[in-house]
């Protein structure tokens, strides 16, 4: 369930990348080709950028769809950026928490979104909850198991865990205690992008030298396109794209609560 796309390349505005595409992500809210569970992205979206000079990215979010959003449509045409990650949601639970909800998630020079659910959520997830701070839970943009994901995965990146073993683990610890859990994770700081393909559609186009997109789908018809492969972490910058099976980057989770 969801959306969503993450691109560095040179500075163009939003919507050459997210709405002006033929299966752009705007259209992909409402007419997805390859989404291989729910049928209409309309709980919401979101998208944040990276502006020259700052690592802190800016986001744009609301929790209605993408094409009844008048601003949105202004922003797109006139704000520029070389790097994005934008995301149209399909919510698990209809209304939970509402724009909080939407990604992208943010921490300092961090963008994050998720594609996919954990079944039986909440009640899956509490063997993980002893594992990460109380502070982290209690400071969780929303109450989804996105967020959830996203403190676990936070959590790895602050305590110094390189992005691509963050992922990797946090989807390894998820699968563990929800088993039928799709876990496509996004995340980028600007100048790499990091992403899993654990239970649904993931693809790439690479330009090199030019521009990287990582996208739940092809935004187009090029044939530059490629998909990863399901269980696949994907590394990705300006230069290039690598894949490595999920299971090679992670390492056994932490069973020890965190203090």
């Amino acid at each position: 369930m969801c959306r969503h796309l993450a691109c560095l390349g040179p500075e163009e505005p939003l919507g050459r990348l997210l709405v002006e595409p033929e299966h752009s992500l705007y259209r992909q809210s409402w007419a997805p080709r390859l989404q291989r569970y729910g049928t209409v992205n309309a709980d919401g979206f979101g998208v944040g950028w990276y502006a020259p000079d700052d690592p802190q990215p800016a986001r744009y979010r609301r929790a209605g769809p993408i094409w009844a959003d008048q601003s949105f449509a202004d922003l797109a045409r006139v704000v520029r950026t070389g790097a994005l990650l934008a995301a149209v949601r399909d919510a698990t639970l209809a209304g939970a928490d509402a724009e909080a909800a939407a990604a992208p998630f943010a921490a300092g020079r961090w963008l994050f979104s998720h594609n996919g659910a954990i079944p039986g959520w909440p009640g899956s997830m509490a063997p993980l909850v002893p594992l990460l701070p109380p502070a982290d839970l209690l400071s969780m943009e929303a109450r989804t198991d996105s967020a959830f994901v996203w403190a676990l995965a936070l959590h790895r990146l602050r305590s110094g865990t390189e992005p691509g073993p963050a992922l990797a683990e946090t989807v390894q610890q998820v699968a563990e205690a929800a088993p039928a859990a799709r876990l496509n994770l996004l995340l980028t700081d600007g100048e790499t992008i990091t992403a899993t393909a654990w239970g649904d559609s993931l693809h790439y186009l690479a330009e090199p030298g030019l521009r990287t997109v990582v996208a739940s789908e092809p935004y187009d018809d090029d044939p530059r396109w490629q998909e990863v492969p399901d269980r696949t972490l994907l590394t990705a910058s300006r230069a290039g794209v690598v894949l490595t099976p999920v299971e090679d980057l992670a390492s056994v989770p932490p069973k020890e609560p965190c203090t």
